[in-house]
């Protein structure tokens, strides 16, 4: 247990971080169902603006240190090659 003032205040940092990280992790994840339903829908036009804000969102959570960088790239391709499967269909 935190036994001096710098370990109690670290606590609370660390606390304040993951509340912030946590809200930025389900952002992400709203925007990547978007685009899910986007693609599964049909609608090529919605699933094209849908890949630009969730790649948007993905490559900020990047940034921001709540996902690894190859992470970001790889769900970002995923998504790309989802949508050109779909245009070519």
């Amino acid at each position: 247990m935190a036994n001096n003032p710098g370990a109690k205040k670290a606590i609370r940092k660390i606390e304040a971080r993951t509340e912030v990280n946590r809200n930025r992790r389900s952002r992400v994840r709203t925007f990547l169902r978007k685009f899910e339903e986007a693609v599964t829908g049909g609608d090529q036009a919605a699933a094209k603006t849908a890949f630009n804000d969730a790649q948007s969102e993905v490559m900020r959570a990047v940034s921001k240190g709540v996902i690894h960088k190859n992470t970001g790239s790889r769900k970002v391709s995923r998504l790309a090659a989802r949508l050109k499967k779909m245009a070519a269909a």
